[in-house]
């Protein structure tokens, strides 16, 4: 990182917290769908955000300036950040009154930076990125094509990261305009931030998927190596975007905030005990951090997905069905239909009455059966945890809860593997609560999927 750069300052400040920042690599493709989706939201509100954007040149922006006029009228300020060259200060767009452009000093680190700031009470977002250098090629060199062009850094809808980021980049700006910085520290001082609405996020989510998707669409068709890392790359962040609407949504859940990430460590534990293969058992953690992202169902997509052949329903899985609308931003990302069918069946009973097919016993699918206990189990152990009522232990009485229901609603072999799990948590046992590192969540995948498709690489957890 670049000394003296916004990414390089937030890095530092966080490097030694209790909230370390994981970083990762995107493609400028990716990138461009990821500040789309996020402006698109914008666009469709009346909350008069704060809006500050870095590009690295001054044509950059000007590609961009008449998407910017209709971005300030919906903003209550819009700074942009740019290299001071030809086309910068000349377009319409830099006269808006609520609109101020600050102009780089060559050997600025920021200008080597792609930031996208987006600060309101209900809406916040950022894209917090800087281009690799010529030695972060290494050997392959700089890409002759723009759209394979590297940068390394985060995207998050998280307020208190946004806002603390919004005050760096305004002290940054106040080096070369201290009026503006102090316009700028005022207005974040009267917003109010929180965490964004479920239903918001889910609609942002949507649409971050749809951008990335018809980006895909772009690069599909091809064959080379370096493009197959571009999908990669896109599918990736297809994946992120998934995992912050449910980190979000266990944010917003005062009562039960761990919801995703205890219920994962649980199926992760009993796939253990099972003895369930690794890829399998990544596939059901998967399918727990998301398990609660029923509120997508909400949320319109821009994309005709009746006209596409290449999502249509994968014949090897076909108790994924329609019945569950919120699972169909799953549906549509082939590597995801596995994990789309596990979500959907989750509330199907052991003795055929649940939903939403009424399938029974073995018919469910293993992983969703997991799940189901496993959803349960944690939110009986979270609503015990507050009770008061604290006489009886609260993980022998979750379990009771369960065991009333084995052979009705659980599967009785499933309830007897829970039953050792809970004897080791009793036991001191430590469930596997690790968070998912946002920035490198493609690892999450089944690489099986790879190879039946012809995608010969194993998968990594970093991106190449």
């Amino acid at each position: 990182m670049l000394y003296g750069s916004i990414l390089q300052q937030l890095e530092t400040s966080h490097r030694y917290s209790t909230r370390p920042i994981h970083f990762g690599v995107y493609y400028k493709n990716t990138l461009v769908s990821l500040c789309h989706a996020l402006e698109d939201h914008v666009l469709t509100k009346n909350d008069q955000p704060l809006v500050i954007a870095a590009f690295q040149q001054g044509k950059w922006y000007a590609q961009e300036a008449q998407r910017y006029t209709d971005i300030a009228k919906h903003s209550r300020a819009v700074v942009i950040m740019a290299a001071d060259d030809a086309g910068f200060i000349e377009h319409p767009t830099s006269k808006l009154d609520n609109v101020d452009l600050v102009g780089l000093k060559p050997g600025d680190s920021v200008s080597q930076e792609w930031h996208l700031i987006i600060l309101s009470p209900e809406y916040t977002a950022m894209v917090l990125c800087q281009e690799l250098s010529e030695a972060d090629y290494s050997c392959r060199g700089i890409p002759n094509t723009d759209l394979e062009r590297k940068f390394y850094g985060l995207w998050t809808f998280e307020p208190e990261l946004v806002k603390e980021t919004a005050n760096l980049a305004i002290a940054h700006i106040q080096k070369y305009n201290p009026q503006l910085a102090e316009k700028l520290t005022n207005d974040v001082n009267n917003i109010t931030t929180t965490v964004s609405s479920v239903q918001d996020v889910s609609t942002v989510v949507s649409r971050v998927i749809d951008y990335l998707k018809i980006e895909q669409d772009h690069i599909y068709t091809a064959t080379t190596k370096k493009v197959e890392s571009l999908d990669r790359n896109l599918v990736s962040n297809e994946i992120q975007a998934l995992l912050r609407m449910a980190q979000l949504m266990d944010l917003s859940d005062i009562n039960n905030p761990m919801a995703a990430t205890e219920v994962a460590g649980i199926v992760e534990t009993m796939g253990q005990l099972l003895d369930l293969p690794a890829w399998q058992i990544k596939r059901l953690r998967l399918a727990a951090l998301l398990h609660r992202i029923d509120p997508m169902q909400k949320a319109e997509s821009m994309i005709n997905h009746s006209n596409s052949s290449r999502y249509a329903d994968d014949p090897n899985c076909p108790l994924t069905c329609s019945l569950i609308p919120g699972v169909q931003a799953l549906r549509i990302m082939p590597r995801l239909r596995a994990v789309a069918q596990i979500i959907t069946h989750q509330s199907e009973w052991w003795d055929g009455t649940g939903k939403p097919t009424g399938l029974a016993g073995d018919d469910i699918p293993l992983e969703s059966r997991i799940l189901a206990l496993a959803a349960e189990y944690q939110w009986r152990v979270n609503q015990y945890r507050y009770s008061e009522d604290k006489g009886i232990e609260l993980f022998a009485r979750a379990l009771d809860h369960c065991r009333e229901q084995q052979s009705t609603r659980f599967d009785p072999k499933l309830v007897d593997t829970l039953t050792l799990l809970v004897m080791g948590l009793q036991q001191g046992l430590d469930l596997p609560l690790l968070k998912p590192k946002y920035s490198s969540s493609i690892w999450l995948l089944d690489s099986r999927w790879d190879v039946q498709n012809k995608h010969s690489q194993q998968m990594k957890i970093y991106l190449q």
